[in-house]
This record gives structure tokens, C-alpha cells and sequence, in this order.
């Protein structure tokens, strides 16, 4: 680094570290804390540049304190550096574009597998829910953002993406190759279960899927069907507004859902009777790969005592975020509101809580914890629950059997 630049990133850090101090002092803010903070982040980065033991490239020392600065707020929130900025507006530009077919998201520090596309090209490469990406294209997903990972992952169809994945029970990584493609609507799946029990699987919470749901529930009512499984298992896909408009279809009563934030005002959306239905018995399968849309319409179910919501407890993430352009062209995508159930409480810090726990197989406590455990395959377009399908089958007993059954 020459001495000119040198002397103006030194320059510049005293600047900004003087004005955060006066401004403390003339009481410009009544956020003192934040003043404080700047003040000592324009400190430490000045100790960066004369005190560490090698010239930094201040650079990749910002960045990486930007990407720690939101990454520590929750796993939506990121930093995109104006390349990445630059590449998002492209490829959202493009009509059709290719992708791995999965929902992504931050756990333990790294990048992880929420759920799969079924028949997709993640679930073709035998990926699953649950699953650790170290690494995504070479780069690894320690320092990385939930923006990054989604560009990383998307790319022209027919193209390749490599990602080493850390198994459950596993401590090595395994690579493995993704080929992208497009991926098309992915439609609800529907059929009887029993003589009187409908069974509806929603894999993404999309306008086309929302109309299938309103179209099936009335073909099941004038067939005399009284009783319903709605599964959202693996669904992460899909708007909050069309899990609203797929919960007042089973509402006549009652708040689906609050907005809240900082800087957005209270909103709560309330069910109107004239939307609904399905005024029959209905659970709700829920899974660790339940998240976003989802979990509002499994909430909404749950809060108003609807219906029993059976399975595990979901992954938390119903939130707004808003992508917020920078003067050097990179841009800060930031989480501004989060929705909460019926009774108040958070879906991002708390995820919805099954009624009814069951877990989609018995873990053996005795098994080494590097044994092979040989995760259940995602359910394929059109398919049923198998019969040895815990959740379901806890289901469709409480559903038959009613209370009696379900304090058995």
C-alpha cells in the first residue's frame, strides 16, 4: 500500500472517529450507545492500520466487518459487496434462470439446508434437510451471507454448482455436484386418505398453489370429505400474503398474523368469514423444514384452535426484508419486520410449536454418534405419505379417533 493511501485511510479513520466525538459531546442523537459504538469501531480500525503485523488490506478487513455486523442480527440479514450487488440486479433481470432447488439458510455458523425441491436437482444429488454446507463454488459459507449462498447456487440452466456438505453423524465434508435448472410451479398434491379424511401436501406458498388449495377444499366438501391432512413438511417456498390468503380459507374468526418493526407500522391481518372454505376438522404436519409463508398458515391454525399441528417445531424465519443500496454500490439487505402468531410471540425466535410432538424416526441413544443414520428421501411429485410415515400416521389415528384418541 502506497504512503498516500496510507495516510488517507488512517486520515479518514480519525475523521470519522473525531466527528462520532463530537457529536457524542453536543448531544446530537439520544442514542448514546450508538455513538459510543462508532467511536470505538473507528478506534479499532485505526489500531488495524498502524499496529498489526502486517499491511491489511482494509478492503476485505470492511467487508468482513460488515458481514459480521449484519450476520449478527439474524440469518437474512446481509452485506452484498458492489460485484455482488451488481450480479444480483443482472440475474433479476433474466426471465428464467437456473437454481439447486433448495432453501437455504444460517445455523451453527454455517450455511445449512432448510429443504429440498422435490424431484429437484438438490434432491437429485441426494441432498437433504438438515445438512451443513461448508462450502458453496469453492468458497467456504463460514464469513458467508444467506444473500451470497442464493446468487452462488443460481446460475445458467444446465449448469454445474459444487458444494461440500456435512452429513448428519458426519465431521468430513463430501462434494458433490448440483446441476442447475429451472424450476417450474410446484403444485399441491391431493387425494383421499381414508374414507373420511382428505390429505393436501403444499410444497411453496405461491399464488398458483393457494388457488389449488381453495379449488380442492371445495371439491373435497361437496364429496362429502370431513376431515383434513394439510401437510407442510419441506415447505419454505412461497409470500407471507399468500399463506394469509390460504389461512382464511380455514378462518371465519380471529388474527392470522402480525407485522411489526422497527420502522413498519403494526399491522394485524384478521380472517373474514365470507373467504373461508373449509369449515371441517383439520391438522397441520409440521417439520424442522417448515419455514417462512408456512409457518404463519400453520400458526394461524394452531393460535385459533382450529385443528391439531402435529410433527416437530419449525425452522423461524417469517420476516420482511428490504435491500438497501450504498453509495459504493454495494447494497445491505436487512431484515425490517417480523411476524408473530395470534397469541404475540415471534415466529423468528421462537418457529411454531407442534400441539402433538412426533419425530420422523426413532434416534437410537445407544448408536455411536457417527453412525450412518439414513435420512427419509423427500416425498416425489404426486406422491402420499409412505405407511411408515410417523407424523402422518399420528395424524390420520387423531383424526379418526378424536379426542379420545389423542389423550391415549
Amino acid at each position: 500500500m502506497s504512503r498516500l493511501a496510507r495516510i488517507s485511510i488512517v486520515t479518514l479513520s480519525v475523521i470519522v472517529f473525531l466527528y462520532v466525538s463530537l457529536g457524542y459531546v453536543l448531544g446530537k442523537t439520544n442514542d448514546d450507545k450508538s455513538y459510543r459504538a462508532l467511536g470505538v469501531f473507528g478506534e479499532v480500525l485505526q489500531h488495524i492500520q498502524e499496529d498489526y503485523v502486517d499491511e491489511p488490506n482494509m478492503a476485505v478487513v470492511t467487508a468482513g466487518a460488515l458481514h459480521g455486523l449484519l450476520e449478527s442480527l439474524d440469518p437474512q440479514s446481509g452485506y452484498l459487496s458492489p460485484r455482488e450487488y451488481a450480479d444480483y440486479r443482472d440475474r433479476t433481470k433474466v426471465a428464467q434462470h437456473g437454481e439447486a432447488g433448495m432453501t437455504v439458510s444460517k445455523r451453527y455458523g454455517y450455511i445449512v439446508v432448510v429443504s429440498v425441491v422435490p424431484d429437484g436437482p438438490a434432491e437429485k444429488a441426494s441432498l437433504r434437510s438438515g445438512e451443513i454446507l461448508e462450502a458453496i463454488a469453492g468458497f467456504s459459507t463460514r464469513d458467508m451471507s444467506v444473500g451470497q449462498a442464493s446468487m452462488l447456487l443460481q446460475g445458467a440452466p444446465g449448469t454445474t454448482v459444487k458444494v461440500a456438505v456435512v452429513r448428519r453423524g458426519k465431521t468430513e465434508p463430501q462434494d458433490i455436484s448440483i446441476n442447475r435448472q429451472a424450476i417450474g410451479p410446484q403444485h399441491i398434491v391431493a387425494d383421499r386418505a381414508a374414507d373420511d379424511v382428505a390429505y393436501i401436501r403444499m410444497t411453496a406458498m405461491d399464488s398458483l398453489d393457494v388457488s389449488e388449495l381453495h379449488d380442492k377444499l371445495v371439491q373435497f366438501d361437496k364429496q362429502g370429505l370431513h376431515k383434513l391432512i394439510l401437510d407442510l413438511r419441506d415447505c419454505t417456498r412461497g409470500d407471507v400474503p399468500e399463506a394469509i390468503a390460504a389461512a382464511q380459507l380455514f378462518l371465519t374468526s380471529g388474527k392470522i398474523t402480525s407485522l411489526e418493526g422497527q420502522t413498519v407500522t403494526h399491522k394485524d391481518f384478521i380472517a373474514e368469514a365470507d373467504k373461508a372454505v373449509w369449515r371441517a376438522s383439520v391438522d397441520v404436519l409440521i417439520s424442522t423444514s417448515t419455514s417462512g409463508a408456512a409457518e404463519v398458515l400453520a400458526g394461524a391454525i394452531k393460535g385459533n384452535k382450529r385443528g391439531d399441528v402435529v410433527g416437530e417445531r419449525t425452522f423461524g424465519e417469517a420476516s420482511e426484508q428490504k435491500i438497501i443500496p450504498l453509495e459504493d454500490g454495494g447494497a445491505v439487505i436487512l431484515t425490517v419486520a417480523f411476524y408473530s402468531t395470534p397469541d404475540g410471540k415471534s415466529i423468528v425466535d421462537e418457529g411454531i410449536s407442534p400441539t402433538v410432538e412426533v419425530h420422523p424416526k426413532t434416534i437410537d441413544p445407544s448408536a455411536a454418534p457417527n453412525t450412518d443414520v439414513e435420512e427419509p428421501a423427500p416425498l416425489g411429485p404426486g406422491q402420499l405419505p409412505k405407511a411408515d410415515d410417523p407424523v402422518y400416521n399420528k395424524t390420520l389415528e387423531l383424526l379418526k379417533g378424536g379426542e379420545a384418541k389423542k389423550a391415549a
